[in-house]
């Protein structure tokens, strides 16, 4: 698969037109919980970042609600604050991102348009379907697909003036920000965040109605599991209750809460030791093992009390919807019209729908969020690392869903223990330990394919859920029979 970041392989069958059998094989070896064993826990912050480059600054907080969870620290208004403006900023780039330059291309035709320029490599070779948008629809499109290019780079910038530089932001550490808010960077901030906002009411949203009012039936295409899983984010006080996207979950038609203790990694067909199956993360373990019989996936099954769960922007807005949120109700029922059919985001387009809906939610909170901001007041509380053991966990949202870290630090201060589970984690998840598909092989299974040599529906499927793979490191020797895994530590610095 192309245009997602990293690298997924799919394997489907298909049988009289549809999708039979599915299986999404990461192909990455993520070492980075092995890398972070012996360092100091003010480490992790800072090398987690580097789990991803489109969503660091996801991993830069969870990391450091992690530490915070296991000292016992809380950040002073100012530092939650511009923590939430810092990730807010990248979720609307990579919303932006996922959208206009991984998606799009899989409903354009694009021979011809803007004069051929995107006729060659990277946009070349690609799939095409006859029910693929032409003509000025299509000049359109590949028109805002450039211009989000630049709405991109934006958000990065708006992203840097709290967080340092992005990717990665220094200025996240456990105990809040190390940013100074000023007058003028406020206002730096404020005039961008304009200019996105605009062209997320004016364009993007926009443009997902238009590609909509050509695939409908996309509405129809891709359900998936049905279950939805939300750990929440941008917390709105110190509570870790309070946040402008809910925690909870939609299982088996039931709105409910969280137990981070339900939660659990099967291992059957992970290409890791079967001894390490079925454990919560707090006592999970990361032990390859390359030559394991049947395994096709070097991600894990995670699972809500046995149960396959999605996240992302469908869960998160779903579980704001159904937990009656005014604004998430506003924001689908502005798409579906009044007392909407939920179950119609649970499909291709839907994915797509609640993403850009969520773009707006978060672009206009992050409004409310710089007035609050005192330029009188520190954004930073220190933190001591005591010497005796220390276990914590550390909840949060990526743009692409749920997303968890897990520390223990031993007697020495130094890392024991560091899990993490990702949100590609649960999506592209293979079968766990009671053969259940994970959420993008149930989604793919029903699909129609109308051609074997084009099979853009597979694209379309999978690329709904905004997979990244980039989530793992690895290393792989083309021509040999078995990857290679390497993986190096070194000192803490």
């Amino acid at each position: 698969m192309t245009r997602l970041e990293g690298h997924l392989a799919i394997e489907v069958t298909v049988d009289g037109g549809v999708i039979t059998d599915a299986e999404s094989s990461g192909t990455m070896f993520r070492g980075f919980e092995n890398i972070l064993k012996g360092r100091s826990p003010l480490d992790a912050p800072h090398l987690t970042q580097r789990i991803c480059g489109v969503c660091p600054i996801s991993h830069g907080m969870a990391s450091c609600l992690t530490l915070e969870s296991a000292y016992n620290v809380t950040p002073p208004a100012n530092g939650r604050i511009l923590r939430n403006l810092v990730l807010g900023a990248n979720f609307v780039m990579s919303h932006i991102l996922h959208f206009y330059h991984l998606a799009a291309l899989d409903y354009i035709n694009t021979d011809g348009v803007l004069g051929g320029a995107i006729d060659k490599g990277p946009w070349q070779p690609h799939y095409y379907a006859p029910d693929m948008v032409t003509g000025p629809t299509a000049e359109l499109l590949v028109g805002h697909y450039v211009e989000a290019l630049a709405m991109r780079r934006k958000a990065h910038q708006m992203g840097a003036i709290f967080g340092g530089k992005l990717p990665c932001a220094p200025t996240f550490v456990p105990g809040g920000c190390t940013a100074v808010p000023t007058t003028d960077s406020i206002a730096d901030f404020s005039t961008l965040l304009t200019e996105l906002q605009g062209f997320i009411d004016n364009t993007y949203i926009s443009d997902v109605l238009a590609v909509a009012g050509v695939f409908p039936a996309y509405f129809g295409i891709g359900a998936g599991c049905g279950n939805l899983l939300a750990y929440g984010v941008f917390d709105l006080d110190n509570s870790d209750q309070n946040k402008l996207l809910y925690r909870g979950r939609y299982t088996n038609g039931s709105v409910a809460g969280v137990d981070p203790t339900q939660i659990n990694e099967d291992l059957k067909y992970s290409k890791y030791d079967d001894a390490g199956s079925g454990l919560n993360p707090a006592d999970g373990v990361t032990e390859p093992d390359v030559a394991k019989t049947d395994a096709y996936s070097w991600l894990k099954a995670p699972r809500y009390q046995g149960t396959v769960h999605e996240v992302g922007p469908l869960a998160r807005m779903a579980v704001n919807y159904l937990s009656a949120d005014p604004t998430a109700i506003a924001l689908i029922e502005s798409v579906l019209g009044a007392d909407p059919d939920i179950s119609v985001l649970f499909s291709v387009l839907g994915r797509h729908a609640a993403r850009a809906l969520e773009a707006k939610l978060v672009a206009d909170a992050m409004v409310g969020w710089l007035d609050e901001l005192d330029v009188n007041q520190t954004a930073y509380e220190e933190v001591s690392i005591p010497r005796h053991v220390q276990s914590g966990i550390g909840l949060t949202e990526a743009p692409r869903g749920a997303l968890g870290h897990w520390i223990t630090a031993t007697s020495r201060g130094k890392i024991d223990r560091y899990q993490v589970i990702t949100p590609t984690n649960w999506n592209a998840s293979p079968k766990d330990d009671s053969d259940q598909n994970g959420p993008i092989e149930q989604a793919l299974l029903g699909t129609p394919v109308a051609d074997l040599d084009n099979p853009i529906e597979v694209l379309r499927v999978v690329h709904s859920f905004d997979p990244c793979l980039a989530c793992s490191v690895h290393m792989l020797r083309p021509g040999k029979d078995k990857p290679e895994v390497v993986v190096q530590t070194r000192p803490s610095i």
